[in-house]
């Protein structure tokens, strides 16, 4: 299993970013991820300086959010729907997309969910719920 470290996931999504502002090939999971830096402008000044990126990892700020981890999320919920697993996760965020029509706006409440799930999963000492997080991204898609 694929386990990056906090500075590979920075020097990941920085690298992309420099890669598509310079008009780069990139590879297929590159370009994923890049469609979401896309949607998040507000995060391209800190994906512009990797040392910056490296440095600020000791600096948590809950008012401003993780751009690493919510740019990790979306490609990890696009991962998922790709290949359905857990099973079911595909047609959870498609039923979400179309209740709120924005795959954007679904992958953000489908994060609240993946978060949930992790963080129950850890208080526990359990492995995740796929169950219960689709079961969680599936209520979302039910309730306006």
């Amino acid at each position: 299993m694929f386990s990056p470290s906090q500075a590979d996931v920075r020097r990941f999504f920085c690298s992309i970013y420099a890669k598509a502002q310079a008009g780069q090939p990139l590879e297929a999971i590159e370009t994923i991820a890049s469609l979401w830096i896309d949607e998040h402008p507000e995060y391209h000044a800190e994906l512009a300086d990797v040392d910056a990126a490296l440095a600020s990892m000791l600096q948590a700020d809950e008012a401003k959010g993780n751009p690493f981890l919510h740019l990790s999320m979306h490609l990890s919920i696009s991962e998922q729907c790709s290949i359905d697993q857990p099973r079911g996760i595909r047609q959870a965020v498609e039923l979400l997309t179309h209740r709120r029509d924005s795959l954007h706006d679904a992958h953000h409440e489908t994060m609240d969910c993946l978060g949930k799930m992790i963080w129950e999963s850890q208080r526990a000492g359990r492995p995740p719920d796929g169950d219960v997080y689709i079961a969680c991204v599936q209520q979302n898609a039910t309730r306006d």
